[in-house]
Order: structure tokens, then sequence, then C-alpha cells
């Protein structure tokens, strides 16, 4: 009798907190919406199983809130148009937070699918949570405030690439080959004005854009790249568009430098074997050797699913909410916004912040580059007996750039 009269008043006391509350077990439902199919897909499908394992990590005892984190994905075939239709769909579906990452485009879309749905649905707001889209206008001229970036954007990266290139005097000529949509445009303005600061002496000797995941021959793009006397290349492509390059580049004889912000992404890392030593360059917020827990969850990751895991943003996201749901004791999207403002985490590589006035994630970066493992720095993505080895760290303050965002803010 005793447990039973127990459990009523359990029972009653949940009712009367209200279902925002953050219990202990509450499920929290996520959909990420991205490419599962495609050029693009081998991308979004790893990335998911990133969410996947990540999910069970975090579940309970993980996070500070004691919530159960519960992940799909639906494949938006790299759309826009596709992508609004599948947030459509995730709503329907209960989720209140949505996940996002490949192709600013999408996300440009997205945030502002969303701030339409809350400004006409209050009591039923969701959240968007980009874990990869980096165009700058996304927490500078379109920043919305139920958007946070969990990646550093493309002008925090590039004033660390910029910073990283003015060192080495043997680069004299940049070629810039970027793909046709706001990101690539953005990694050419942001390379031109921050080099050219740092580095006035160095010439831009180039530069192409080519569609988004329709080029599979890039051969005559090096051709070019050669015929102006590029020692260095500048690319902020992903996926298949990054692979095929270099995999042209390979065949085609050219031995310049590749700046990238993506050679570490699947497929990439095959594409490259041994050829590209000491001359292919990541810039990102993490690296295959970041050691301590990292290693640990990178090495079980990869005997669970054969593959590699490499979007660290996955782990913030997570880390993130379970944060801020229990400083709002709810997991509410519109407590947790608030709650999100702001926080600081410890994560993998040390303290983050969300910055409040932009929701943009405050992280340091690394400069890598593509060598054969070693002991020091021994994990090989794809089995390709290589790795990117960290050749140098920028601390927040350093990757850090201003915001002109005039953050609307509800109520």
């Amino acid at each position: 009798m005793k447990s039973s009269m127990k459990a009523l008043a359990a029972a009653a006391l949940l009712v009367a907190s209200g279902a925002s509350f953050a219990q202990a077990g509450e499920t929290v439902k996520m959909v990420r919406i991205d490419p599962l199919t495609g050029l693009l897909g081998p991308v979004g499908v790893s990335q998911f199983k990133g969410y996947q394992f990540f999910a069970e990590k975090f579940s309970g005892k993980g996070n500070p809130a004691g919530v159960k984190f519960e992940i799909t994905a639906i494949d938006n075939k790299l759309s826009p148009a596709e992508s609004l239709n599948a947030l459509k769909a995730a709503i329907d579906q209960g989720a209140r937070y949505i996940i996002q990452g490949n192709g600013s485009s999408v996300a440009l879309a997205l945030s502002d699918a969303v701030e339409k749905h809350n400004a006409r649905n209050p009591g039923k707001e969701v959240l968007y949570l980009n874990d990869s889209a980096v165009d700058p206008d996304l927490t500078n001229s379109k920043c919305s405030y139920w958007h946070f970036r969990f990646d550093a954007d493309t002008s925090m990266k590039m004033e660390a690439m910029s910073s990283f290139i003015a060192t080495q005097p043997d680069i004299k000529k940049i070629y810039l080959l970027n793909q046709n949509y706001s990101h690539g445009h953005q990694v050419v303005k942001y390379a031109k004005e921050t080099i050219g600061r740092k580095r006035p002496d160095i010439q831009f000797v180039g530069e192409d854009l080519h569609p988004l995941a329709q080029t599979r021959d890039f051969a005559p793009y090096i051709a070019k790249i050669k015929a102006a006397g590029a020692d260095t290349v500048i690319t902020g492509n992903w996926g298949s568009d990054l692979s095929l390059l270099i995999k042209a580049a390979n065949e085609n004889g050219y031995n310049g430098k590749f700046f990238t912000y993506y050679a570490g992404v699947t497929g990439t890392p095959t594409a490259l074997g041994t050829n590209g030593a000491g001359r292919v360059y990541q810039i990102a917020y993490n690296h295959y050797n970041m050691g301590g827990q990292m290693a640990k969850w990178m090495t079980e990751f990869n005997q669970k699913y054969n593959d590699d895991f490499y979007t660290g943003s996955t782990i913030r996201v997570y880390e993130m909410l379970g944060a801020a749901m229990a400083k709002a004791k709810s997991t509410d999207p519109v407590k947790v916004a608030a709650a999100l403002e702001g926080l600081t985490v410890k994560s993998f590589n040390g303290e983050v912040q969300m910055r409040k006035t932009d929701h943009q994630l405050q992280q340091p970066l690394y400069m890598s580059v593509w060598q054969k493992a070693d002991a020091k720095y021994p994990y090989s993505p794809e089995k390709t007996g290589m790795t990117l080895a960290p050749v140098a760290e920028y601390p927040n303050y350093v990757s850090s750039t201003p915001t002109s965002c005039q953050m609307k803010r509800p109520g």
C-alpha cells in the first residue's frame, strides 16, 4: 500500500511540475536532417552513426539532467526544399530539437523556417542545432535566437589558417578552388581578406567555383592550377568534392600544398593515400590524435562501425544540451535556449563557450598536416597508415572573430 501511495504521490508531483521539467529518464527527441544518399551521402551516414553512438554515451547518467537522448535521421538529399519538408515531418513527429550540418544553403533555409515556425506556434518552439554549416552569415546578418552553431565558422577558421600561412615563407602563389554556394563564396572572401592583411606579398593567381556535388573529374581544374603556377590551393571543399579533387591532383602530378577545412572527412583520407604527406593541411576544431577520452571513444567507434569519428561537434551538442537542460531544469526549447546563451562547458579540448551575442561556439582550432602515422600520432583513418598530426593550436581568443548580429530575442 505504502509503495502505491508513493507512486501516486510521485505521479502527482510529476503532473504538478509540468511536462516541461527535465526528469531523469525523460526522452529528448532529436532529428538530424542531412544527406544520406547521393555523392555526399557517405558523409551524412557516417555522421549519423556518431550521433547514435554518443546518444548512448550521453544519455541518463551521461548528462547532468539525466535525460535520454533519442536521435533519428531524415535524408534531405542536400536540398534546401527537401529540408523544409523534412523539418515539417520532424516537428509532426514531436521533435523539438533539429540538427543539421552539411551545406550552408540548407542551414540558411532551415534557420529562416525555424524562426517563422516559432513565431507562428508559441508553445511548440523548436531549436536548430548546427553542427557543421559554417557560413558566417548564420551568426552575423542572418543570426537567429533559435540557431546555435557548434562548429567554428569560416571567418574563424580562415583567421587561424591565414595565421599559419603567414609563417610559411615558401607560400607565394595561391589558387582558390571552391564549391559554388554560400560556403565556397565565404572561403574566397575571407581568404583574400585575412591573407591580404597578414601576407600582402602573396599573390592570388586564380580562382574557380564549381557546382556542389556534381563534378566527377577535377583534372581540368588541376590543369588550370598548374598553368597559373600556384604553389598552394585553398579549398573549403568537402566529401566527394575534396576526395575527387585530391585524386585528380595525384593523377595529374600536382605537387603543391592544399589547405583544407575537411581533409579528415569520409573518403578523403583514402584519396590522399601516401601522396599528400607533408602537403595537405586541415584547419579544424579537432584532429585524429586528440588523446585522452576522445582517443578511447574514437577507437571504440571504429571497432563498432568500422568507420572513423571526426565530427567532434556531435559531442558538443550533447554536452551543451545536457548542461543547459540541467541549468534550466527543463527540456522546453524556450528555457533551454535561454540556458544555452553564454554557457561554458569543459569539452574534449578545454573550455568552450556558446557566445550569447550570436550563438557562435568559441573554441580552440588546430592546424594539422597529413603524414605517416607513428607512435606519437597513431590514429590512422580508413586504414591508410597515415594520419593528421597537429602542427599548431590556436586558442579561443585567436580564432574568435567579431559579430554584427543584432539578436532579436523573444518576449
